[in-house]
C-alpha cells in the first residue's frame, strides 16, 4: 500500500512537471506514466479488476465534479442556458437517435438490437471534464468558449448516464420505450436531482456559517457534494423508508453539480457583500484620516473589520485550492487504476470495432457541433460559434472513467460484453491521446486570435 501511495505521488509530480516544462496536458502524461509503471511493476496496483475500478470511479467521481462545479457560476449558467441545454441534452439525444439508425450497419455482424446499441453509444458519449479543464488551463481562451466546453462536459455525463440507465438498461430488461416514458422519467430524474442538489447546497451554506476553519470549510464542501451524490443514487432507500416500495434513483452527477453550484453561488454572494463592506470601511478610513483629529478607536475598528473580510476571502480561495489538489490526486489514481484493467489482447482482438466506433462517434459529434454552430449564428439568444470554436467543441469530447462505470452495470450474461469492454476502453484511450493532441494543435495555432477574443470580452 505504501508503494502505491509513492507511485501515485511520483506519477502526479512527474505529470505536473511535464505539463509545466513542456506544456503537455497532464492527462496524457498521467495515462502514459501509469502504463509504464504497471508494466515495470505490476504488483503496485490499486484495483484488481474492472468491477473494483468501477467502484473506485464512483468513490472519486464526486470530488472531480465538485472541483469542476466550483468554476461554474449561476450567472454563466443563466447566460448560456440554451446553449448548454443543446450541447448536453439535445445533442446527446440526437446522437443516440443517429446511433440507433447507424449501429445495426456499423456492427452488422453482431446483430445488436436497439437496447444494445443505446447502451454502447451512451457509454462512449459520456465525456471527461477533467481532461478538458486541464488543457484549457494552459491557454488564454474566451470565457464563453470555456463555459460552453466545460459546462457541456459536466452536464453531458448526467444526460448520457440517464440515457444508459433509464432507457438502455430498461429496454435490455424488456421495458417498453415510448415517448411518454422517456419524457416522464427524464422530468422526474432531472427535477428531482436538481431539488435534492439545491437542498444540500442550502444545508452546506448553513454549515459553512458555523466555522472559520479552512479545513472544516473543505469538509463542508465535500459533505455537500458527496451527500447529494450518494442520496440521489440511493434515493429509492429513502422512498422505501417511508413505505413507497420504489426502485427509483436519481442522478448523483446532477445532484452533486447543483449542490456545489448552489453552495458556490451563495459563497460568491457573501464575497460580494464583503467587498461592499470593504469599500465602506475604506471610505470610513479615508474620511476619518482626513480629519484634523482622527479617532484611533474608529480607525482601529475599521482596520479589524477589513482584516476579517480579507481573511475570509483568502480562506475561500485556499479552500478551492485544497479541493483542486484532491481532484488531481483522484484523477491520478483513476489513471493508474485504468492501466491495470486494460487487456491489450482484448483490445487487439476487437481493434476493428474500436476504430469503427471511434470514427463514428467523432463524426457524429462533429455534425452535432456543426448544427449547434449553425443554430447559434441564427439567433441572438445563444453565443455565436465560429469555425475555430467548432473545432474546440468537437474535440473537447474526451472520454473518461464514467464510461467504465456504465460498462460495469451491464449484466454479466450479456452476450456481447467482451466486445463492449474492448470498444469502450479503446475509445477512451484513443480519445485521450488523439483528441487532446488535436485540441492542442487547434488552440496553439489560433492562440493569438483566442487571446484577442478574450480581451474583447472584457470591453463588451
Amino acid at each position: 500500500m505504501i508503494e502505491t501511495v509513492l507511485a501515485v505521488a511520483a506519477i502526479l509530480y512527474l505529470a505536473l512537471q511535464i505539463e509545466d516544462k513542456l506544456s503537455i496536458p497532464s492527462p496524457l502524461s498521467l495515462i502514459t506514466l501509469s502504463f509504464i509503471l504497471y508494466h515495470l511493476a505490476p504488483s503496485i496496483g490499486i484495483v484488481p479488476d474492472s468491477q473494483q475500478f468501477a467502484a473506485l470511479v464512483l468513490l472519486l467521481l464526486p470530488v472531480l465534479l465538485i472541483y469542476d462545479s466550483l468554476e461554474l457560476t449561476v450567472a454563466d449558467l443563466k447566460e448560456h442556458a440554451l446553449s448548454l441545454f443543446y450541447l448536453a441534452v439535445v445533442a446527446v439525444a440526437l446522437s443516440v437517435v443517429t446511433a440507433v439508425f447507424l449501429g445495426g450497419w456499423l456492427f452488422e455482424q453482431y446483430d445488436l438490437d436497439m437496447a444494445a446499441i443505446i447502451l454502447l453509444f451512451a457509454m462512449v458519449l459520456a465525456t471527461d471534464p477533467v481532461s478538458v479543464v486541464s488543457i484549457f488551463s494552459k491557454f488564454e481562451l474566451p470565457h464563453r468558449l470555456k463555459i460552453l466546453a466545460e459546462g457541456e462536459s459536466l452536464f453531458n455525463d448526467a444526460t448520457a448516464l440517464i440515457v444508459f440507465v433509464f432507457i438502455g438498461l430498461y429496454a435490455l430488461e424488456g421495458g417498453e420505450i415510448t415517448a411518454a416514458y422517456v419524457g416522464e422519467i427524464s422530468m422526474i430524474v432531472v427535477l428531482g436531482s436538481a431539488a435534492l442538489g439545491l437542498f444540500f447546497g442550502y444545508v452546506g451554506l448553513l454549515m459553512l456559517k458555523t466555522t472559520e476553519n479552512r479545513f472544516a470549510e473543505v469538509m463542508v464542501v465535500l459533505l455537500t457534494g458527496y451527500g447529494a451524490f450518494d442520496l440521489a443514487e440511493h434515493f429509492y432507500a429513502l422512498l422505501n423508508l417511508f413505505g413507497a416500495h420504489s426502485h427509483l434513483h436519481l442522478s448523483g452527477i446532477l445532484a452533486c453539480i447543483f449542490s456545489i453550484v448552489t453552495l458556490n453561488h451563495w459563497m460568491t454572494q457573501e464575497t460580494g457583500h464583503e467587498n461592499e463592506r470593504l469599500n465602506r470601511e475604506e471610505n470610513v478610513l479615508a474620511a476619518e484620516s482626513a480629519q484634523s483629529k482622527p479617532s484611533r478607536r474608529l480607525i482601529g475598528a475599521a482596520v479589524n473589520r477589513i482584516r476579517a473580510t480579507l481573511d475570509e476571502q483568502q480562506r475561500h480561495r485556499r479552500s478551492k485550492e485544497d479541493i483542486q489538489l484532491l481532484a488531481l490526486v483522484a484523477n491520478t489514481m483513476l489513471f493508474v487504476a485504468m492501466a491495470e484493467i486494460v487487456d491489450l489482447d482484448l483490445l487487439l482482438h476487437y481493434k476493428k470495432e474500436i476504430i469503427v466506433m471511434f470514427l463514428a462517434t467523432t463524426v457524429i459529434r462533429a455534425v452535432m457541433m456543426a448544427k449547434f454552430a449553425i443554430i447559434t449564428n441564427q439567433t441572438d439568444k445563444m453565443t455565436n460559434v465560429n469555425f475555430r470554436w467548432w473545432g474546440v467543441l468537437t474535440f473537447a469530447g474526451i472520454k473518461g472513467g464514467l464510461s467504465v462505470v456504465m460498462l460495469m452495470m451491464i449484466p454479466a450474461s450479456f452476450p456481447h460484453l467482451d466486445m463492449f469492454k474492448a470498444v469502450v476502453i479503446g475509445v477512451i484511450l484513443l480519445s485521450t491521446f488523439i483528441y487532446s493532441l488535436i485540441l492542442l494543435g487547434i488552440i496553439g495555432k489560433n492562440a493569438e486570435i483566442f487571446r484577442q477574443e478574450k480581451e474583447a470580452e472584457h470591453h463588451v
